[in-house]
C-alpha cells in the first residue's frame, strides 16, 4: 500500500518525490489546526512511509505550519467531567511515539505559526528548518492547560529548563532567529526557500546508509532518557548492526575509491 493509500481526509495531503515522501497539513482556513482524524491520518502516514521511502517532510501552509489542536467543534470541552488527556491517550501520543521510533530521517519545514502540538510536530524533526516568519508558541497556559505531544520533553532538552519554562509558563511567541539561537531550530532561511531546503536535506538524507541513519535515531532519541553506561553499550550493539550491513561495505570502498558511496538502504 501506498502511503497516499493509506491516508484518508482532505487536509493531509500525500506527495512521493523519490525516496521522499512529502506529507503536507492542509486546512488554511484553521491555520492548520489538527483533529483525532487527522492525528490518525498522521500516523498511518508515517508508518506507511516508513516502510516504502528512506526519508519523510512534514510541512504546513505559508501562514501556519500547524496552530495546534482544533478547539472547536466539542461540545464537552471544558464541562464538568470531561477527561481533556484522553485525546492524547487515544490518538496524539501514540503519533509521538510512531514518529520517535522511526527508522528513516524526519525533516520538519516549518512557516508561520508551529503552536501547541503543532509546536511539538514542528520540534520532533531531527532536522528543523524554519522560516523567518516562523514562531514556536506554547500557548496552553493561556487557557489553562498543559503543553502536551512531548512539549514538556523535548523543549528542556533542547533549549534547558529555565528557557522551556519561560515558553511554557508565559505563553510568548519564539520567533525563528530567537529559536534558533536557542537551539530549536536547525536552520532559518528566507519563507521561500523552507521546503526547498527542507527537500533538499531529505534527499541527502534518502541517499545515505538508512540502516545506520535509522540506528543514529534510536540512539539519540534514546541517549536523551539514559545513563553515558547505557549509551556506550547501545553505541557498541547498534555498531555491530550497522558493519553488518552493506551500506557499510560500499561505504568503505567508495572511501577507498575516492568516489561518492552509492548507498542500497
Amino acid at each position: 500500500m501506498s502511503v497516499a493509500e493509506a491516508v484518508s481526509g482532505d487536509h493531509l495531503l500525500v506527495e512521493q518525490q523519490g525516496d521522499v515522501t512529502v506529507l503536507r497539513l492542509n486546512d488554511p482556513a484553521t491555520m492548520n489546526a489538527v483533529t483525532e482524524d487527522i492525528g490518525r491520518a498522521l500516523l498511518k502516514a508515517f508508518q506507511a512511509a516508513a516502510k516504502s521511502s528512506r526519508a519523510v517532510v512534514l510541512a504546513g501552509g505559508e501562514r501556519a505550519f500547524c496552530s495546534g489542536a482544533k478547539l472547536t467543534g466539542e461540545s464537552t470541552m471544558g464541562q464538568p467531567g470531561h477527561d481533556t488527556g484522553a485525546a492524547l491517550e487515544r490518538t496524539y501520543n501514540p503519533l509521538m511515539q510512531a514518529i520517535r521510533d522511526l527508522p528513516i530521517p524526519f525533516v520538519t519545514a516549518v512557516r508561520g505559526a508551529a503552536a501547541g502540538v503543532g509546536a511539538s510536530l514542528a520540534m520532533s524533526g531531527d532536522i528543523i528548518v524554519a522560516g523567518r516568519s516562523a514562531y514556536f508558541l506554547e500557548a496552553f497556559a493561556r487557557i489553562g492547560l498543559v503543553p502536551d505531544g512531548g512539549a514538556t520533553w523535548m523543549l528542556t532538552r533542547a533549549v534547558g529548563r529555565v528557557r522551556a519554562m519561560e515558553m511554557m509558563l508565559l505563553a510568548e511567541k519564539i520567533p525563528a532567529e530567537k529559536a534558533h539561537d536557542w537551539g530549536l531550530v536547525t536552520r532559518v532561511v528566507d519563507d521561500d526557500a523552507v521546503e526547498a531546503t527542507a527537500l533538499e536535506i531529505a534527499d541527502r538524507l534518502a541517499a545515505g546508509p538508512s540502516r545506520a541513519l535509522g540506528l543514529i535515531r534510536h540512539a539519540a532519541w534514546t541517549a536523551c532518557e539514559s545513563s553515558f553506561d547505557d549509551a556506550l553499550a547501545r553505541e557498541r550493539a547498534f555498531q555491530r548492526e550497522a558493519g553488518s550491513h552493506p551500506d557499510f561495505v560500499e561505504g568503505v570502498a567508495a572511501f577507498k575509491e575516492k568516489r561518492p558511496a552509492r548507498f542500497g538502504g
